[in-house]
């Protein structure tokens, strides 16, 4: 019997769906009970067309002159996202970006629930951040197999994150979360999200500058020195 084929659903729709979902969540906090793609839209600044394509993936349907009832639309994500099912996570690199992301509570409410960190430095290994311990990086693939991990995110300087990467492999890891500035290579079977915050970051750079060209901006006045303040009224 041939497996059924999982339909196609573009990359860009995907990353809209976290977007509605907080949306939602803060219609639901007010008590509202339905919503219009029309409303999703304008305060999204989305398309209503583009917002009812993106929803259907999640095979929701609206009401005519009603919309969406709003907890079953914020289910319907959750699912769709498999954000109503645990996913636990092994991070490699507790520096500041990996600390940051240990400490980053709503990761739960989607599901990912990062179970320890793990770092080759002697002064970070044996500490804990944000109630995690941070394990020896050899450790890693051991404890992966152990306790079925399925999840890695790689939070290390690039020069290494290939290795922390395959070891990642070798612990039976099949999804890598990638923020190291660097293309990893790994088996086909292995899913990588890469976040390349310097290329982000490039970006926003680039736009910047465009938009100074075009509108340019006044300089702000030189502040006060320091002693202008003493003696001032607030």
């Amino acid at each position: 019997m041939a497996e059924p084929k999982l339909k196609p659903i573009a990359l860009a729709s995907l990353r809209r769906l976290p977007a509605y979902h907080h949306f939602l969540k803060n219609l639901q906090a007010k008590g509202t009970p339905f919503v219009s793609s029309i409303l999703i839209g304008r305060e999204l600044r989305l398309d209503p067309t583009q917002v009812r394509k993106d929803l259907e993936i999640t095979e929701i349907t609206g009401r005519p002159k009603v919309g969406y009832p709003v907890a079953g639309l914020i289910r319907a994500i959750e699912e769709f996202l498999g954000w109503n099912n645990s996913h636990d996570a092994f991070l490699a690199g507790a520096g500041s970006l990996g600390r940051a992301l240990l400490g980053y509570e709503k990761f739960r409410q989607c599901g990912l629930n990062i179970m320890a960190a793990f770092d080759t430095d002697p002064a970070k290994i044996g500490t804990e951040v944000a109630g995690r311990h941070v394990l020896p990086l050899e450790m890693l693939p051991g404890l992966a197999r152990r306790m079925n991990i399925h999840i890695g995110i790689v939070t290390v300087p690039a020069a290494a994150a290939q290795d922390v990467a395959g070891l990642m492999v070798d612990g039976g890891i099949l999804a890598i979360w990638n923020f190291a500035p660097v293309s990893l290579s790994l088996p086909e079977r292995i899913i990588v999200q890469n976040e390349d915050l310097y290329r982000s970051l490039a970006g926003l750079s680039f736009r910047l500058a465009q938009r100074l060209l075009e509108h340019p901006v006044e300089p702000p006045p030189l502040p006060l020195p320091p002693d202008s303040f003493l003696g001032a009224e607030i």
